[in-house]
């Protein structure tokens, strides 16, 4: 009998080393390669119940202190590595809109040298000077339109008056051949008129 209870306890002695051995080994893969929630919970199903507290081995505690040490040097480098970025980022961003503000005055810049150019020292926008070129265009074609309309009357007053005075000139023609006519008249009819007084 006692021999009995000494192969029982032993078998059970050794299911249960196993067991233990085979549970330690796969909460001990859970505790090295698992999330920080599945260590904690390895932990807590690891730890033995002492009256209301959980008993956890140190090494267990250590592991886990040492994994989330690790996980939070990994978080901090990665928020020290955004910040970077951020800053890179707000650089980029501060550079760009730098850029895009020469770019604008730039392109306002050239919008004004192509619709303006220098005349006389002053800058004239091209719509300014059209309209002026326009304007004293008019002008001047209403001022030839109005000398033209001189000059066709002042010609029309020339040649009558060249008419008249060649008229004039012909009546005076006429009138110096019929008063030298008379002159001649006159004179045959003195010399007949002395010859008849000296006969």
């Amino acid at each position: 009998m006692t021999r009995r209870l000494f192969t029982l306890l032993s078998f059970l002695v050794i299911s249960g080393t196993t067991a233990f051995s085979q549970e330690n080994s796969e909460f001990g893969s859970s505790l090295n390669t698992g999330t920080i929630e599945s260590q904690f919970e390895y932990i807590y199903r690891t730890s033995n119940n002492f009256q209301e507290y959980e008993v956890v081995k140190k090494s267990n505690l250590e592991a886990l202190k040492s994994h989330i040490l690790d996980s939070l040097k990994v978080y901090k480098d990665q928020i020290v590595m955004l910040k970077s970025e951020k800053t890179a980022q707000a650089d980029s961003v501060l550079l760009l809109s730098g850029e895009l503000a020469r770019t604008v005055k730039e392109k306002e810049e050239a919008i004004d040298a192509k619709e303006s150019f220098s005349f006389l020292g002053m800058n004239i926008q091209k719509s300014l000077y059209s309209s002026m070129m326009w304007i004293i265009v008019a002008v001047l074609g209403g001022m030839l339109l109005f000398f033209s309309m001189q000059y066709f009357k002042s010609s029309g007053r020339i040649r009558k008056a060249q008419k008249d005075l060649e008229d004039l000139q012909g009546e005076f023609e006429q009138h110096r051949k019929n008063a030298l006519d008379r002159e001649r008249k006159l004179k045959r009819e003195l010399i007949d008129a002395q010859m008849g007084k000296n006969q």
